[in-house]
């Protein structure tokens, strides 16, 4: 990067987002082993210190060949099994298409007959009224049980149309963040039907939703905070990264009664767990044993040394979050001093901070004061002013406590 420059935006901006990574070499290197070698991850540190962004980092280094678009289709044989088809990806769409073009021309022909058999049903029951004979109503009734047939059949041809259950974009591995997701957004689920009988009822490959481990399907899982999966979730999840395959069965309250279970649905996926050691100690011990023995575990960094590259890596992260926000201007080079200058007092001597979430929203911050002043750059002032607006709860609390403390005194 050249140090001449006067504003971030004489700053480039990497297009990879592991390049946009700050702070955290090794981490940097173990996801790029990691990606070409589809090993599992383990982040483990301080909020804000860009595991997330490592995560999302990975998909793109992912290769994006062999992708699969996953299609349901109706059982005859086992109607509450559906089965599971994989197809290249992007071709999915083109599939049920297909089908339901097949379908179409099958019902034309069938609305053909069916009108076919009520002209000769209106005809039936007009040479019976006519003649007065016995038979004529048989043959009406006969014509009735085939028009009602007719209509039960096409009914059941709309059914035989599949269903794109995951479409993936060719040539890019999914990222999918599953953090705080309940069991049936992580491992699929079965949508009710309140009608469950009588020929209205839902087909069931039309009720099955993907969990977030099929989406991600040939690519990045990721999970952030894991200790608030249940034991049991942590067990499925273990158990689906072992066979690369889930059947989707009912998981919710809203579910309740389904019997609904498709064949096994594919998910291979990289899985990329995150947490603070609070969180490691939680975790189902196969699950952690299993990242451990097919991945690694990485410790974040929380401060980095306070040298020129490091405060020049800073002045790009400034850079990158102007780009990535999009409503805020430029940063001058004194504005960013002063950036560089609460990463340095947010850290111990020697040292800046590399929790950049928390220096992103005095970024923001800043920005948005110079946007309501119509100022075509952010300055210095605006990051000081920024530095009081952006206080946590816990600094504006202290700040409080202090005030009524000084009041005390001098009562």
């Amino acid at each position: 990067m050249n140090d001449d420059w006067q504003t971030t935006a004489e700053i480039p901006v990497p297009p990879s987002l592991l390049d946009q990574v700050i702070g955290q070499p090794q981490a940097v290197e173990v996801v790029r082993l990691a990606a070409r070698q589809r090993r599992f991850v383990l982040l483990v540190g301080e909020p804000g210190t860009g595991k997330s962004l490592l995560a999302e980092a990975m998909a793109e280094h992912l290769p994006g060949d062999g992708l699969e678009d996953i299609l349901l289709w109706p059982n005859p044989e086992q109607p509450i099994t559906p089965r599971v088809e994989a197809v290249p990806a992007g071709q999915g769409k083109a599939r049920v298409e297909a089908a339901r073009a097949r379908v179409q021309r099958a019902q034309l022909v069938h609305r053909y007959l069916l009108g076919v058999a009520f002209v000769a049903l209106l005809v039936v029951a007009g040479v019976g009224l006519i003649t007065r004979d016995w038979r004529w109503p048989l043959v009406s009734a006969a014509l009735l049980l085939l028009l009602w047939l007719g209509r039960q059949r096409l009914g059941r041809l709309e059914a035989q149309v599949p269903r794109v259950l995951v479409a993936q974009q060719p040539g890019r591995a999914p990222f999918v963040d599953a953090t705080g997701f309940h069991a049936g957004a992580l491992l699929g689920d079965v949508r009710h039907d309140p009608f469950q009988s009588g020929g209205r009822e839902t087909p069931p490959h039309h009720l099955v939703e993907a969990g977030a481990i099929h989406q991600a399907h040939g690519g990045v899982l990721f999970i952030d905070e894991v200790s608030t999966l249940s034991i049991e979730s942590q067990q499925s999840l273990l158990t689906a990264i072992q066979t690369k395959r889930m059947p989707i069965s009912g998981r919710s309250p809203g579910s309740s009664g389904s019997m609904v279970r498709t064949e096994p649905v594919p998910c291979d996926v990289v899985l990329v767990l995150a947490g603070n050691h609070e969180d490691v100690a939680r975790m189902h011990p196969g699950l952690r044993s299993r990242i451990r023995g097919y991945g690694y575990e990485v410790l974040m960094a929380a401060e980095m040394p306070d040298t020129a590259e490091n405060r020049a890596a800073l002045a790009r992260f400034v850079a990158q979050e102007v780009v990535k926000d999009g409503r805020i201007p430029h940063f001058t080079r004194a504005a960013v001093e002063e950036v560089i200058a609460e990463a340095r007092r947010r850290a111990s001597p020697g040292h800046l901070t590399v929790r950049l979430r928390e220096l992103g929203g005095l970024v923001r911050a800043a920005g948005d004061l110079a946007v309501a002043e119509g100022a075509p750059l952010v300055e210095a002032e605006h990051v000081r002013r920024a530095l009081r607006l952006a206080r946590s709860l816990e600094e504006q609390e202290a700040e409080r406590m202090d005030a009524l403390s000084r009041v005390g005194e001098f009562a």
